[in-house]
C-alpha cells in the first residue's frame, strides 16, 4: 500500500478508490462477484429515476465510458493489468444487462437476482470476444470483456424474462 502512495497522487488514489469499489474490490474472495453489488445499486436508482429506454441506453453507454478512463487510471495506481481490485468494470457495466427490463424489476422480484448471477456467469465464462478484449491494454481492455459479458447477459435475461412470462406464466 506504501508503494501505491509513493507512486500516485491524491487525485490518482482516490480514482483507484472508486474503481476499485469504495473498498469491496479489495474483498478475500470474489472480488469481482462483491465489487458488482454497487451495479445493483446503480441500476435501481436509474431505475427509480423512471429514465425511460433512451435516457437509459445513453446513460448506460455513459457508465461505461467513465469505466474505461477510470480502470485505466486504477492499473496504473495498482500497477498489474486488469488487477483484481479493480471493479469498475463490473459495476459500471451491470446496467446493460438490463436494457428494457428495468421497468419489470419490481414486479418480479426473481429478475434483478437472475440478470446478476447471468452477468457474473457470463463475465467467468468469457465467450468470444469477451476474451479477446482483455488483451487490449489499459481501461479498453479492462471495461471491454465486461461489455461484451453484459451484452450476453441481456440477451439470456430477456430469453429467460420472456419465457418465465410468456409460457411459464410466472
Amino acid at each position: 500500500m506504501n508503494e501505491e502512495r509513493t507512486q500516485a497522487g491524491p487525485v490518482k488514489r482516490a480514482v483507484a478508490c472508486i474503481a476499485a469499489g469504495l473498498g469491496l474490490g479489495y474483498s478475500p474472495f470474489a472480488s469481482g462477484t462483491v465489487g458488482s453489488l454497487w451495479g445493483v445499486v446503480i441500476v435501481l436508482g436509474m431505475t427509480a429515476l423512471e429514465l425511460g429506454l433512451a435516457r437509459y441506453i445513453l446513460m448506460s453507454v455513459g457508465l461505461v465510458l467513465i469505466a474505461i478512463p477510470l480502470c485505466g487510471i486504477a492499473e496504473q495506481v495498482f500497477q498489474k493489468k486488469d488487477d483484481g481490485r479493480i471493479v469498475a468494470d463490473e459495476y459500471l457495466t451491470f446496467p446493460l444487462c438490463l436494457i428494457g427490463l428495468t421497468p419489470y424489476i419490481y414486479d418480479y422480484w426473481w429478475l434483478l437476482p437472475m440478470a446478476f448471477c447471468s452477468n457474473r456467469f457470463f463475465d467467468i465464462l468469457k465467450l468470444p470476444p469477451a476474451r479477446q478484449f482483455e488483451r487490449i491494454p489499459g481501461g479498453a481492455g479492462i471495461t471491454l470483456d465486461d461489455v461484451a459479458s453484459s451484452l450476453y447477459s441481456l440477451a439470456a435475461n430477456w430469453a429467460a424474462f420472456w419465457v418465465a412470462t410468456r409460457w411459464l406464466g410466472w
